[in-house]
Formats: C-alpha cells, sequence, structure tokens
C-alpha cells in the first residue's frame, strides 16, 4: 500500500509539473502579445489518512489561474486609436460578427488594450475584429444619462470621416471706442457702423449690424450713444436698441455709467407706449451683457459692466473696435479623431471646431482574476468575478485611457525562464521517485524467485 502510494504521487508530481510546464510555454509564448496576462500553476497537497505505523502519500494536484489583474507596461505608438487603460479596469469590446448580423444586441467583451483602426465602414476594429464600444453623444457633443450596470447603451464607435459640422455663434463681446468728441455741442452726430459676423444653426455666415448714433446737446457734452442692432438674416431687423451713458468723472472717465432701453417701434424709431417698447433683453449691469434673439436664437452680447473699462469705452476723438470676440464656427470637414484620458472620442476639424461624438467607459469589477478568459486577450464575466460597472474613465477605482499606447504583455521572460528550470528539476525527480518504486517493486518480485 505504501509503495503503491509512492507510485501514485510521482505520477501525479509528473501530471502536474507537465501542467505547470504549459502555463510557462503559454506565458513565454505570448511574452511579445500585446495584453496578454499570464497563466499561473498552483500545487496543493493531498493528505491520505494513515493507519498507525504507516504513510501513504497523497500526492499533489495543481489549479491553474491568469492574473488578469496584473498590468502590462506601455508602449508608445503613432496611432490615436492604440488605446490602452493605465489603471484599473477594462475597455468594452463586441465581435465583428455581431455587426454583421445587423441588430442591435452587441454581446459585451473585455480588454485591457487594442490597436485600433477604422474599417471601410469608419467603424473601429483591430486586427482580430474586435470591435471598440461607446456611447454614442448627441449633436452638441453631451453624452445622455446612458445606465451604467448594463450594456444596452453601448454601440460600435463608428467614425464618417467625410462628415461636415458647424457650431452655431451664441455669444458676442462688443469690445470698441466710441469718441467723446461726438457728443458734445456742434459735433456732426455722424453714425458709426460696424458689422459683426455670426454664424447660424447650418453654418451660415450671418451678421449684426450695429449702428452708434451720438446724442449731441445743445451745450455741453452729452456723452451718450444710442446702440442699434439689426439682424442681415431677418432683412435687417431691428432686434436691440439701447442707449449708452458714459462716465466723466475723474477716475472713471470713459466707462459705462449706465445702460438703458428707450421705448421704440420694430425699425427702431423712438416712439412712446403704447405703440413702442424695448427691443432686446434687459441689460445686467453685474455681468455686462444681454441677449438679441436673431434668426437662428438667442444670443448673448457683452458689452462689459458699469464703470468697467475693460469692453465699451468712450475716450479721446477716434472709434475704433478694441476687442472684437465670438463663438461659433462655419461648416468644416474633419481631419482626424483623438480620444482623451477621460475616455470621450473627439473628432476635429479643419474650422477648429472639436466635437465629441462618443464616450469610451471603463469597465470594473469587483474580482478581475475572476473573468473567464478569452481568444485574443478578451475576457467575459462570470459568478466568479462578479457584476461589472462602467465608471468615466478616471473616476471611482478605475484608471484612464491612454492614446498612442498598447499594454505589453505581463510575462517576465527571465521569471519565466527560472521557474522552468525549477519544473525540469521537479519533474525529473518525480520521474526518479517512479523509477524508485519500479525498482523496490522488481526487488520484491524477486524475493519469490
Amino acid at each position: 500500500m505504501t509503495i503503491s502510494s509512492s507510485l501514485n504521487a510521482g505520477v501525479a508530481g509528473l501530471a502536474a509539473n507537465a501542467n505547470r510546464l504549459s502555463t510557462i510555454s503559454d506565458n513565454i509564448a505570448n511574452s511579445q502579445t500585446y495584453g496578454y496576462k499570464r497563466a499561473q500553476a498552483d500545487f496543493h497537497s493531498m493528505v491520505i489518512d494513515s493507519v498507525a505505523g504507516t504513510y501513504s502519500a497523497g500526492g499533489v494536484r495543481i489549479t491553474t489561474s491568469r492574473m488578469i489583474d496584473q498590468a502590462g507596461a506601455l508602449e508608445t505608438t503613432d496611432n490615436p486609436t492604440d488605446l490602452a487603460v493605465r489603471g484599473r479596469g477594462f475597455l468594452p469590446v463586441t465581435q465583428e460578427t455581431a455587426l454583421i448580423s445587423n441588430t442591435d444586441d452587441y454581446p459585451m467583451y473585455l480588454t485591457t488594450t487594442g490597436s485600433f483602426r477604422t474599417d471601410e465602414d469608419g467603424v473601429l476594429r483591430n486586427s482580430t475584429g474586435l470591435v471598440l464600444m461607446g456611447w454614442p453623444a448627441n449633436p452638441d457633443g453631451t453624452i445622455p444619462a446612458y445606465p451604467r450596470d448594463t450594456s444596452d447603451g453601448l454601440r460600435p464607435v463608428q467614425i464618417q470621416t467625410n462628415q461636415f459640422a458647424a457650431e452655431p455663434t451664441t455669444e458676442v463681446t462688443l469690445g470698441v471706442n466710441l469718441p467723446a468728441t461726438e457728443t458734445i455741442a456742434g459735433a456732426d452726430g455722424t453714425t458709426i457702423p460696424l458689422s459683426v459676423e455670426y454664424f447660424d444653426n447650418l453654418g451660415t455666415s450671418q451678421s449684426i449690424n450695429v449702428t452708434y448714433t451720438p446724442t449731441v446737446p445743445a451745450s455741453g457734452a452729452s456723452n451718450q450713444w444710442t446702440m442699434t442692432l439689426r439682424d442681415s438674416a431677418q432683412g435687417g431687423a431691428v432686434v436691440g436698441v439701447y442707449t449708452l451713458n458714459f462716465d466723466n468723472t475723474t477716475g472713471s472717465g470713459g466707462t459705462l455709467a449706465s445702460v438703458t432701453q428707450p421705448d421704440v417701434d420694430a425699425s427702431g424709431v423712438p416712439t412712446p407706449p403704447p405703440a413702442g417698447g424695448p427691443i432686446g433683453g434687459a441689460y445686467n449691469a453685474t455681468s455686462g451683457e444681454f441677449q438679441v434673439t436673431v434668426d437662428r436664437g438667442p444670443i448673448d452680447i457683452s458689452i462689459g459692466a458699469v464703470g468697467d473699462g475693460g469692453v465699451m469705452t468712450q475716450l479721446s476723438d477716434s472709434f475704433g473696435p478694441t476687442g472684437i470676440n465670438k463663438n461659433g464656427f462655419p461648416v468644416g470637414n474633419m481631419t482626424s479623431i483623438e480620444v482623451d484620458g477621460n475616455g470621450f472620442v473627439k473628432a476635429n476639424f479643419d474650422t477648429g471646431i472639436t466635437r465629441t461624438i462618443y464616450q469610451v467607459p471603463i469597465i470594473d469589477v469587483p474580482n478581475p482574476n475572476g473573468l473567464v478568459a478569452l481568444d485574443n486577450q478578451t475576457y467575459t464575466t462570470s459568478d466568479t468575478s462578479g457584476s461589472f460597472f462602467m465608471w468615466d474613465a478616471g473616476d471611482g477605482p478605475t484608471g484612464d485611457v491612454i492614446s498612442y499606447s498598447l499594454e505589453e504583455s505581463a510575462t517576465d521572460v527571465a521569471g519565466e525562464l527560472t521557474e522552468l528550470i525549477q519544473t525540469q528539476r521537479a519533474y525529473s525527480s518525480n520521474a526518479k521517485v517512479i523509477q524508485t518504486v519500479d525498482e523496490m517493486l522488481q526487488e520484491t518480485t524477486n524475493i519469490k524467485r
């Protein structure tokens, strides 16, 4: 019985070390595989109850696992859609076969890195057919509130390289200096024109035509101007009329003292109520803004706060735009895409627009080593891993997304070669045990002779 148990223990040792050799060979073979997580073999002793005076060898058993939570070093590349997770978490991907089925049911798999490039349909996929998944953005670049504990909102990231985009103007700053000499008695009262471009909802160039008309008093100086704003998209319709009063005191001379809205008719001609009334939004003396409604919608106009000499001024004898600024862009062609650290996929256009088109979440599970390993360095959840949750990259326990990077294999070749030597010695030793048992059994057989 004792000799027999020794033989069984030796055989179990051979099998265990053969399995360990398999993990080592797999690790070494994938030492240059991006995103590979090393396999590990653990030995466990088996104990058999022994009767008094004897000992039975129980042998050994082996369990193998994949160390998915161990990350490899990051390698820099020249492709903006080479992605890797720096820290904890996984990128969501699906198989290209899910696209062929033409359904909205995309099975989700997890990976830590991938070299994604657009295919003929603009879908970001790698050479093994894995397709990057993300949440589609709204037309204005915002991300809707998608569920975080299900993959229902995820869609393949598709880049339309020939797409166009425009950004309407919503803010305009009118920084000008008005000549103080035009508001003194005897001035000719010439109206000063100014045209400011804006972009409508279709990316078309329109303009707000502004006129500054001085109030010329019979004597002294009025330090007052009437500012009228007209919208070219509405055939020159008046969208705002404001009376600008400037300070002429020591220390504050030339700054806005007050802004009021006169009662005017639709053409901007002063008309008392009930026929006339103010046109345009009310001026905010603190923020220095008011709002006018052009054909595309409201635009916030900034002329500076009361007492602020940084935007609208009345000084000296010359007119000059000192700071005309606006947001918005005309129609532009997409030139490139990029993925930032928060997982936002952004499209860059030749007009200077950068627009978010997708967000790639980072997926986390309580036990990464409990994930089921599949081909091509992908994983799927299991009861052991726990249920997943989708985080914004860099939030919570997760890492961030690094573009122009790939995660190298987590294999330490030097360590694997060391284990290879140990495994070879252990295998030889177990073989020696079997050989010794065989010789002992042969001696037992020879007793009969």
